[in-house]
């Protein structure tokens, strides 16, 4: 998805309109991860930009789109422009480091078994 999101409309009101933008963008990423995934994928991954025009878009989280819709709406942003584009991703391991202390083990005591309060 590619698209200038025009803000303005004769008949519609300014908060209706960034609530439709927020709808269509939040049908369109729930409809690129309905699709099947290729090959050698776990899930797909969304390059996003955002900005007031094309030109100055820049990159951000998916899990920021919505943050930033509101703030054009605070600025009152006649339009904006937003790019959503779908991609498969593999999921990595995090680095396992051996240098982290690991949890002592739990003691778990039991209640109402006997007399002393045993631990187990």
């Amino acid at each position: 998805m590619k698209k200038t999101f025009e803000l303005t409309h004769p008949k519609i009101k300014y908060a209706r309109r960034i609530d439709s933008v927020k709808n269509d963008v939040r049908k369109y990423i729930k409809r690129e991860r309905r699709k099947a995934l290729p090959e050698g994928a776990d899930f797909w991954d969304f390059d996003c930009k955002f900005g007031d025009t094309e030109a100055t878009a820049q990159t951000i989280h998916l899990s920021e789109i919505d943050k930033q819709i509101t703030d054009a709406a605070v600025r009152e942003l006649k339009s904006f422009y937003i790019e959503i584009l779908v991609k498969p991703g593999v999921r990595t391991k995090k680095p396992n480091s051996r240098n982290t202390p690991t949890a002592a083990p739990l003691e778990i005591k039991t209640f109402g078994g006997g007399a002393s309060g045993e631990t187990v």
